[in-house]
């Protein structure tokens, strides 16, 4: 079959009216997976579905990212069909903070980290669910077995998202990497009841950039030739990693947008920015020489929050050490992975950074263990507040097989501590999220 269609109806990546390419071009439909040599259609001709995608490099691009729309609410969504239509807070209580959010949340202006008083105000009808980080590691495992049966380049950055690189799959699937990977997210849909977008490539930085363009259930292409002109005006906050600090001082060096980056000499951003600064020469040029590593060894898994406002309130702090020793536990879960040291990350509002570590007697993947002696490392400098950020690590990490297993004199309660935990989540998740609750969560 011809994969060529002439585009003048549909839209590519960026918006533009694909007619604009003036050329004949491989087109899919996202619904039943048909592709076309037809000319202009505006719906699937087989299922009458509007999701066409297509783009003059459809078919000749191979890495892709994979992100799943607002995972932990969704999963909760699928779990409770009375939360479908619904605003839902993945967090703790009042005094917690938000770990996610939905998307009919997110539109009122709540977002993850947000103090959980400050998105009821924004927010009072939502629901708020306590996470089960078990069962959304579950979740990811039955998502990561149906990348598997694609490509074995798969390189998992959380639960909920991943690389892949689909080069040389189209004669073994008998299709190129755009149908298989639309056809991923309809099987996720259909089978495991979680969507997610696409985004694809030649490389990996623009396949992430382009997986966050058209959510939720998006599927969107940035090729070749279309990358320095897609770039030209982007924000360098599109840049993964480049967070509100790292804007902030690139602001003040004049660099607000991709093109204020190509005005510098690749020396004098290594000069100003250190290696960061060769990194942003070539992103600006939408160079990115990584591959997609399925087998690069994982030294440590952590997570952090950077706060919008500094805060020195031990509550609200207390909160997100456990909302990040969850999410640490829960990637290290899913990976059958534990660590025998954890970190505790601060920066406080002088933007002076903290870290302390304690090796533990064995390893632990337990939420509860990474909490309470994140918590111990915490009330060491808890004073030295207030605080832009915080964050929770585990490392020196090996097979999570005799995990948990050694008592410990100094906490004899703690292997019983661990056997509830996974009691507790086992519970979850065959009976629902209410099931039983731990009283921290209540708070």
């Amino acid at each position: 079959m011809s994969y060529l269609i002439a585009k003048k109806n549909l839209v590519n990546v960026a918006g533009t009216p694909c007619g604009a390419y003036h050329s004949i071009m491989p087109a899919i439909c996202r619904d039943c997976l048909t592709t076309y040599s037809a000319q202009e259609p505006r719906r699937c001709v087989d299922c009458g579905s509007p999701r066409m995608l297509a783009h003059p490099e459809l078919f000749d691009l191979s890495v892709a990212h994979m992100d799943c729309d607002a995972f932990y609410a969704s999963v909760e969504k699928r779990d409770n069909p009375e939360l479908a239509d619904k605003p839902v807070i993945i967090g703790g209580g009042r005094r917690g903070v938000v770990s996610t959010a939905c998307y009919i949340a997110r539109i009122r202006g709540i977002r993850s980290a947000m103090p959980m008083f400050k998105a009821l105000k924004l927010c009072p009808d939502a629901v708020v669910v306590r996470g089960r980080m078990d069962v959304y590691a579950d979740v990811s495992k039955q998502i990561r077995a149906l990348m598997e049966e694609l490509t074995p380049s798969i390189e998992p950055l959380s639960l909920d998202e991943a690389f892949l690189d689909m080069s040389g799959t189209h004669k073994l699937h008998g299709a190129p990497p755009a149908v298989m990977l639309a056809r991923l997210v309809k099987r996720m849909r259909e089978e495991i009841g979680i969507t997610g977008s696409i985004g694809l490539s030649h490389n990996k930085f623009l396949a992430k950039v382009a997986s966050d363009l058209d959510k939720p259930q998006g599927f969107s292409v940035i090729g070749k030739a279309e990358t320095m002109t897609f770039l030209k005006d982007k924000p360098v906050g599109m840049i993964w990693g480049v967070g509100p600090s790292a804007r902030a001082t690139l602001e003040q060096a004049g660099i607000h947008t991709f093109t204020d980056l190509l005005r510098w000499e690749q020396k004098d951003l290594i000069l100003r920015f250190g290696s960061i600064g060769e990194r942003l020469w070539h992103l600006a040029r939408g160079d990115d020489k990584r591959t997609v590593s399925a087998h690069r060894p994982i030294k440590s898994i952590s997570n952090e929050t950077t706060f919008n406002e500094d805060t020195a309130a031990v509550d609200l702090l207390d909160g997100h050490l456990w909302r990040l020793s969850e999410k640490v536990s829960a990637r290290a879960k899913a990976r059958e992975l534990a660590g025998t040291v954890v970190t505790l990350k601060l920066k406080t509002a002088k933007f002076k950074t903290l870290s302390k570590r304690i090796t533990l007697t064995d390893s632990t993947q337990i939420a509860d263990r990474i909490y309470r002696h994140a918590r111990q490392l915490f009330d060491q400098v808890s004073t030295q507040g207030p605080f832009r950020l915080i964050g929770v690590g585990l490392s020196d990490l090996g097979p999570s097989s005799v995990a948990d297993s050694a008592g410990d004199l100094l906490d004899p309660d703690a292997p019983k501590r661990a056997a509830a935990e996974r009691a507790t989540d086992a519970i979850r998740a065959r009976f629902g999220k209410d099931a039983i609750m731990k009283g921290r969560a209540l708070r």
